[in-house]
C-alpha cells in the first residue's frame, strides 16, 4: 500500500513526490507551517491528498497551540486556516477540508471548556477525513470498474492515483485498479504530463509497483495513439467540478478530451463527491493556479529555455461538460445533464450522513 500521508505522534509524515521515481523519501513535518509549505511546494499534490494533508496540518497546529483558553485556541486556529487556504487555489478539497475542520471546531467548542479535549476532537476529525478518503477511493474504483472493457487500454493524464489521495487506491487509477480487482485485464497509456511530469514520474511508478502494464507517451502523442485504435477509453481525475459538470484537471486534460471526442473514445472523470463545487455554475468560475515559469524552462535544475523568455504556466485547464461521458464518484456514476445528476449525488450524500 502506498502511504501518501500519515498521522504520527511526531507529526505528519509524507512521501516527497518531487523526488519520485528515483528516490523514495519520506518527510516528517512537525508543524502546520511545514505542512502548508509542503502543499504549496508540491511535496504532496492531488486534490484529495491536499484536503487530507490540510486537515492533518490544522490538527497538528491546534495540538501544538500554547493557548490556555478556548478563545486563545480559536484565534490560533483561525490564523492557521488562513495560512492553509493560501497554498493552492484550484483544488476545492483544500477548502472543503478547512471548512470541515472549522465546523468541527465550532461544534465542539460549544460542548467543552477543556482545551485539550477540543484539540483531541480536531485530531480525531482529521483522522476521520483520512479514513473516509480511503473508503471513497475504493468506492470510485468499484463504481467505475464496469465502464472499463475487459482487455481494454485506458489513457490517463497526470496522476490521479494513490499518490493524489490519502493512499492505497486513487481516483482515476482507482477505476483501473477496480477493474483489475473485478478480474478484468487492463493496460494503461500514461501521458507524461508536462511540465511537472506527474504521468511519467508518478503514474508509471505506481502502476509498475502494482504490476499493471503501463506505456508512457509524450503529451503530443495522445492524438496519434487514439487515431490508431490503441485507446479504448480515457479516465482522468479532477481538482474541482462545477455544478454543470465542467471539470478542472491538470493542464493538457482539455486537449485530451477534445482528441477523445474526435476519435469517438469515451472520456471519464473520476473524483470523490468532495471535489464537487456546486457553488460554481460553470467551469469559467474555477480559479486557475499560475505557477513558476521555471517549471517549464528548467528540468532537473538544467535550463532549457533562453534567459528572459516570457512563460505562461497555468497548472490546470477546464474540460467542458459536453466532452465528458460520465463522472465517476464514490456515490455513483453521474451522466448528463450534470446539473441534475451531480445535485442528486450530493443530496444522497447529505441524506446518508444525516441518517
Amino acid at each position: 500500500m502506498i502511504k501518501t500521508v500519515e498521522w504520527t505522534r511526531e507529526g505528519v509524515r509524507m512521501i516527497d513526490q518531487r523526488l519520485l521515481p528515483t528516490e523514495e523519501k519520506y518527510l516528517m513535518l512537525r508543524s502546520y507551517e511545514e505542512v502548508a509549505e509542503a502543499i504549496k511546494k508540491m511535496v504532496v499534490r492531488g486534490a484529495p491528498a491536499i484536503g487530507v494533508s490540510a486537515a492533518m496540518g490544522l490538527a497538528l497546529g491546534t495540538k501544538q497551540s500554547v493557548g490556555t483558553s478556548i478563545a486563545d485556541l480559536e484565534d490560533d486556529f483561525d490564523y492557521m486556516c488562513n495560512v492553509m487556504s493560501k497554498t493552492r487555489p484550484t483544488a476545492v478539497n483544500l477548502f472543503w477540508a478547512i471548512e470541515r475542520m472549522r465546523t468541527t471546531f465550532n461544534r465542539e467548542k460549544a460542548k467543552t471548556d477543556d482545551v485539550e479535549e477540543l484539540k483531541a476532537k480536531l485530531v480525531a476529525e482529521a483522522l476521520k477525513i483520512f479514513e473516509e478518503d480511503i473508503a471513497a477511493n475504493r468506492a470510485i474504483g468499484r463504481n467505475g470498474a464496469e465502464l472499463i472493457p475487459d482487455g481494454g487500454t485506458v489513457l490517463t493524464h497526470c496522476n490521479a492515483g494513490a499518490l493524489a489521495t490519502a493512499g492505497d487506491y486513487g481516483t482515476a487509477l482507482g477505476v483501473i485498479r477496480g477493474a483489475r480487482d473485478a478480474g478484468k485485464r487492463v493496460a494503461v497509456i500514461a501521458d507524461e504530463t508536462r511540465p511537472f511530469l506527474q504521468g511519467l514520474r508518478l503514474t508509471a511508478w505506481e502502476l509498475a509497483k502494482d504490476n499493471i502494464p503501463v506505456t508512457v507517451i509524450t503529451d503530443n502523442m495522445a492524438g496519434h495513439v487514439m487515431k490508431n485504435g490503441k485507446v479504448d477509453c480515457v479516465v482522468v481525475g479532477a481538482d474541482r467540478i462545477a455544478a454543470n459538470g465542467d471539470a478542472a484537471n491538470k493542464i493538457g486534460t482539455y486537449m485530451v478530451a477534445v482528441l477523445a471526442q474526435q476519435n469517438n473514445i469515451p472520456f471519464y472523470v473520476a473524483a470523490p463527491v468532495t471535489t464537487l463545487d456546486l457553488t460554481l455554475a460553470t467551469g469559467d468560475e474555477i480559479p486557475i493556479e499560475e505557477r513558476d515559469g521555471r517549471e517549464i524552462t528548467h528540468i532537473g535544475g538544467k535550463q532549457l529555455g533562453p534567459d528572459g523568455v516570457v512563460v505562461h504556466n497555468p497548472a490546470f485547464d477546464v474540460t467542458p461538460n459536453n466532452l465528458i461521458a460520465a463522472i465517476i464518484t464514490d456515490r455513483g456514476v453521474a451522466r448528463a445533464p450534470y446539473t441534475e445528476s451531480l445535485k442528486d449525488l450530493v443530496k444522497d450524500k447529505s441524506a446518508s450522513s444525516n441518517g
